[in-house]
């Protein structure tokens, strides 16, 4: 009954972290919504098309063949301290691309450029270079509710059918060469300019391999293992061996996630990351140690040989060294990925409520030892 109490607080608190997670997505424009652009822009019309470009970034894109040869477009994304760009592809690849690029710099002055994609190097993506024809004089760059909003006009007989959206990092802007540094998140999306259809950007980068990767080994690594840990140490009990189960199916399952995630993420492009190498090597020290915890149950000494109680001491403190590098690692990463508050929030209270009922079970535990 104890261990399904435990459980049923763990799926509660992981469904909160989920729902934490989504609460920070909101869109901060959409297309119910036109009196901004229509005093921002003055282009802009209520003949303009307007989508949804990129829901996971909350970018909204309204559009509109203003004459014969020529296409307008307004981008709107949520001010993060970051770039904001749409690229325009041939074929759905960054490379060899076009795109239109702004930000707010730390004066706050609006700036908006074209740029050559010519691969994933920054010195390959120049500042005003590209094969976008611009209307002359068509460029804006406006922000309105912490809403930027890009404006400009290309001469084309026809859009290209993919366009590419990117999101810098946050605090990390454009410098005075205007070069810029590698994207946060970034989606490509098929699109029909004549039927206003777009398909593809939230399966390319809404739930991103990045974020496939801490979300495994939050679960893993920071919920499942803690909670395994405290199945053995507060619900055993000598006349059942449900613990037992209990405790090396959580752990498995905790490993087999955290694993998976490990995997995904040495896959990951480390360049121009900074702290990588910590991260990497937290993670490295993590695995052995959960390694050395699996081999552990394969060499567990029955309860009256001699050496139990040293394999007792072993596993009891490798799992401890194993549950605190997992769990900085988890924060460092975070911070590597300048993931949102809510992404630090969630775990935070997962993870309190951890320490709270842990804390809880340990007084209790003293107290019995002692009678």
């Amino acid at each position: 009954m104890k261990l399904s109490v435990s459980v049923l607080l763990f799926l509660s608190l992981f469904v909160s972290f989920l729902f934490t997670i989504r609460a920070d997505t909101k869109s901060t424009d959409s297309c119910s919504s036109n009196e901004a652009v229509s005093s921002l822009v003055p282009f802009y019309s209520s003949t303009f098309h307007c989508l949804s470009a990129w829901s996971s970034q909350s970018f909204v894109l309204r559009y509109a063949r203003t004459d014969t040869n020529k296409w307008s477009y307004v981008l709107s994304a949520p001010d993060t301290n970051a770039y904001v760009g749409i690229g325009f592809s041939h074929d759905g690849d960054m490379e060899e691309s076009s795109a239109m690029v702004g930000w707010f710099d730390s004066s706050s002055k609006g700036v908006i450029k074209q740029y050559y994609l010519g691969d994933m190097e920054s010195s390959a993506c120049p500042p005003d270079q590209g094969n976008l024809t611009l209307v002359k004089n068509s460029t804006l760059i406006a922000m309105h509710s912490s809403t930027i909003y890009l404006a400009f006009e290309v001469i084309t007989d026809q859009p290209t059918p993919y366009l590419i959206y990117a999101v810098g990092h946050p605090g990390d802007l454009p410098s005075s060469n205007y070069y810029l540094d590698e994207h946060h998140d970034r989606a490509t999306a098929k699109f029909d300019a004549n039927s206003g259809i777009i398909n593809g950007a939230d399966s390319s980068s809404g739930f991103t391999k990045a974020r496939k990767h801490s979300l495994l080994v939050i679960l893993g690594w920071g919920l499942l293992i803690p909670i395994g840990a405290m199945v053995a140490r507060y619900f055993k009990s000598h006349d059942h061996p449900h613990w037992f189960y209990g405790h090396v199916s959580i752990q498995m399952v905790g490993f087999a996630l955290g694993l998976a995630g490990i995997v995904i993420g040495f896959d990951l492009d480390s360049s121009g990351v900074d702290r990588y190498d910590t991260h990497k090597a937290l993670g490295i020290v993590v695995l052995v140690l959960g390694c050395l915890q699996a081999m552990a149950l394969l060499a567990r000494p029955v309860s009256t040989n001699k050496l139990r109680k040293y394999w007792n001491v072993l596993h009891h403190n490798i799992g401890r060294l194993a549950i605190g590098f997992g769990i900085a690692n988890i924060f460092v990463g975070l911070s590597i990925a300048d993931e949102k508050k809510s992404w630090y929030i969630a775990y935070g209270v997962c993870l309190g409520a951890w320490v709270v009922a842990a804390a809880w079970l340990e007084t209790r535990y003293r107290m019995k030892s002692g009678d």
